[in-house]
């Protein structure tokens, strides 16, 4: 969902950026339930196809939460101990029309996921070539909602977020759904917690395939998430000169020896 900037006036000169954090109130199906909870924590990512939704809060939940909770979607994930409520959601992207993350294109600016809602408000974060840009989607917005604009920052090229490098729908690409469910519940379980919590012949044990079936569903998924992070790896150390592992030096040792 994040819009794509083309502007000319940025073409012939040093690239600046600018980023903006800003909060809104207004009508949405997550404000009452995030000003009837203060405590609620509930983060939105858009996919291509629909929308995830985590919920967090450090206090135990009580069922009526549960129950709203239980209203916004497919359940995907629920745990309470003693840090907490987490739940994560998948839902439709019903709720998109006419949506704060569509006006971005409009106005050249580049939205930084996740939206945040907490007490009511649903808070934002933009990133624009041009300052005017910014100043013109906040202005589309205070028409018919109470915007605050919470802080602006000059930023480098340097200093964009790694978030938005790396789209979530881009991460999961071509991850088939046995693939997805197979890393899921190898991570639920603490199969890649150091020292590991379970086994391959654990975790196929709970399923309804053999050992061999599911290691090769985890491995695939596995190999799939590490090539397509692979091109974000490469853009987020592009810049950098540090070699904490000492490859270099080693390279230039063996090239000595040979």
């Amino acid at each position: 969902m994040a819009g794509t900037v083309n502007d000319s006036r940025h073409e012939n000169g040093p690239m600046s950026l600018y980023q903006t954090s800003f909060r809104v109130k207004h009508e949405c199906p997550y404000r009452e339930i995030s000003e009837h909870y203060p405590d609620l924590t509930i983060r939105e990512w858009y996919l291509s196809d629909c929308q995830v939704i985590e919920l967090t809060s450090p206090a135990s939940p009580t069922e009526d939460l549960l129950d709203r909770i239980d209203r916004l979607g497919t359940v995907l994930h629920r745990s309470v101990d003693e840090s907490g409520l987490h739940v994560v959601t998948q839902s439709c992207l019903c709720s998109l029309e006419d949506s704060i993350v569509e006006r971005f294109e409009e106005y050249n600016c580049l939205y930084q996921p996740p939206t945040i809602h907490r007490q009511g408000w649903e808070h934002y974060t933009a990133i624009a070539f041009d300052e005017r840009d910014v100043r013109a989607l906040l202005r589309d917005l205070e028409a018919d909602r109470d915007v605050e604009v919470l802080s602006k920052t000059a930023i480098t090229e340097q200093q964009i977020p790694h978030s938005m490098l790396a789209p979530v729908d881009q991460l999961f690409e071509n991850v088939t759904e046995r693939q997805m469910a197979a890393l899921r519940l190898a991570l639920e379980r603490g199969y890649y917690e150091q020292p590991r919590k379970t086994s391959l012949r654990e975790l196929a044990a709970q399923t309804s395939v053999a050992r061999s079936t599911y290691e090769e569903h985890l491995r695939k998924a596995e190999n799939k998430l590490l090539t397509n992070a692979g091109q974000f790896l490469r853009l987020v150390t592009a810049t950098s000169t540090a070699d904490p592992l000492d490859v270099e030096r080693t390279r230039q040792t063996e090239g000595t020896a040979d």
